[in-house]
């Protein structure tokens, strides 16, 4: 009968075969974090049992001993599976069990009740955002767990290989075959220089004419400038991105400037979520709740009345939305005149997303379709500080979106929908070729044009 694997042998042996599938590199990332995670805390446990006994597994007491250990009595007896609950999921390992000893045995690190850890998850953390910037993964968990802890340097050196590689030619695909409807774009800042302020990583994600999401385009930038985004943008349509019917952005100022400046054509939408926290920061405490609620009211389209359930899509619903933004700047200007001022500034740009289908009026008129994810990215390295330099973050940044994009959700896109979006589309980014005027004929010409 084949022996057994011991636990910390065994998922060794899983990590091992993670490279030997033919699997998706991010997959296979991700898949190392946790069962990176399961070694540390496998192999602490483990640690914590032979000091506990006074000896290394298979090791006999008599040959044991030592001026500076103690022998218990006792020995092991088999795991039995616990879980241990983590940021990123759930981990299950082999607790050892013991018998024949005269205490009871609890792990120091995490008590009698295995549930939760932060500190070993935080070294799976630095040395994953280590290991992305080509430094050496073994370092950080044989440092804090002895040198047992640490991945093989043949792991460590396929992830940082192989990852800057894919997402350098990821970063300069084609983009001539995404033909998009809409366009997000955002930033996410974070430390990746010594002694500097959290710099952005500029971000471009979209759905498509068939309703698809997709991870455009990344890129690290020393400010939200105009440059910087203008530079982030043209890149993209240098590499075949087409105008996108409606850009989504944050009313950063460089940002929108960028995008009028290289899709001129293109709709443009104010994230309405920014909008409401801008509006908010000027109301006092007590008035808050019933001032965001007046303020999602003006947007709430489906309490129009009976007999204007007809406004389909189009100016008409925008000029009624409007409607409700001068009552609420009637009602609220009084007392907060710089709450009101600072909606009624972008009230243009904010009502944009009515000219679209219906059915995608929820998710286009904001640009949070990505934030959840940047703020697992920074959670993720919250307990780092910063990073150790900017291809380290470009990279573990990409690695999570991209790992992320797969499981956003699309459009549904209605016949009566796509009709809308075609029309937009031809009347915006494909108009006619307007007629050449008629040539003058001699008998039209007036003196001044015949002796011009």
């Amino acid at each position: 009968m084949a022996r057994t694997l011991p636990p910390v042998q065994a998922i060794r042996a899983e990590i091992d075969a993670l490279f030997t599938e033919g699997r998706d590199l991010v997959e296979v990332i991700e898949d190392v974090a946790r069962l990176g995670a399961r070694l540390i805390i496998q192999t602490t446990v483990e640690a914590e049992v032979d000091a506990f006994l006074g000896r290394a597994r298979y090791q006999r007491a008599a040959t044991a001993g030592g001026e500076e250990q103690t022998v218990r009595p006792g020995h092991r007896n088999g795991h039995c599976p616990t879980t241990v609950k983590t940021t990123t999921g759930a981990v299950t390992i082999a607790r050892p069990k013991l018998r024949g000893t005269t205490e009871a045995f609890a792990s120091r690190l995490f008590g009698a009740g295995v549930t939760r850890t932060n500190a070993l998850e935080t070294l799976v953390i630095a040395s994953f955002v280590r290991g992305l910037s080509v430094r050496d993964v073994e370092g950080a968990l044989a440092d804090a767990l002895g040198p047992e802890a640490a991945l093989s340097k043949s792991t460590v050196s396929t992830i940082c290989q192989a990852i800057v590689a894919e997402y350098d030619a990821w970063s300069r695909r084609e983009l001539t075959a995404i033909e998009l409807d809409y366009l997000f774009l955002d930033a996410s800042h974070f430390k990746m220089h010594d002694g500097q302020r959290p710099e952005p990583v500029l971000a471009a994600w979209g759905i498509t004419t068939e309703g698809k999401p997709v991870f455009i385009g990344l890129s690290a930038a020393a400010a939200e400038s105009t440059d910087a985004w203008h530079d982030f943008l043209t890149d993209l349509a240098a590499r075949g991105l087409r105008a996108p019917l409606l850009v989504i952005s944050d009313g950063a100022p460089g940002l929108i400037a960028a995008a009028e400046q290289v899709f001129p054509r293109s709709l443009r939408q104010r994230c309405v979520i920014h909008k409401c926290r801008n509006v908010m920061s000027k109301v006092s405490a007590g008035d808050q709740a019933e001032v965001k609620a007046a303020f999602w009211n003006i947007f709430d389209t489906s309490s129009l009345d009976k007999d204007e359930k007809e406004i389909e899509p189009g100016q008409d619903l925008v000029a009624w939305v409007q409607q409700r933004i001068d009552a609420f700047a009637d009602t609220w200007g009084g007392c907060y005149p710089a709450a009101v001022k600072s909606l009624l500034t972008d009230r243009a740009s904010l009502t944009t997303y009515l000219r679209l289908p219906a059915e995608h009026h929820k998710r286009i008129r904001h640009s949070n379709f990505i934030e959840r994810t940047f703020g697992e990215t920074r959670r993720r390295v919250k307990v780092i500080g910063r990073f150790p330099g900017e291809t380290s973050c470009v990279s573990l940044v990409w690695a999570v979106l991209d790992r992320a994009a797969r499981g956003w959700r699309g459009f549904t896109m209605t016949s009566k929908g796509l009709r809308t979006l075609q029309d937009l589309r031809r009347a915006l980014l494909s108009p006619p070729t307007p007629l050449r005027p008629a040539a003058t004929t001699a008998s039209d010409s007036t003196p001044e044009t015949a002796a011009a």
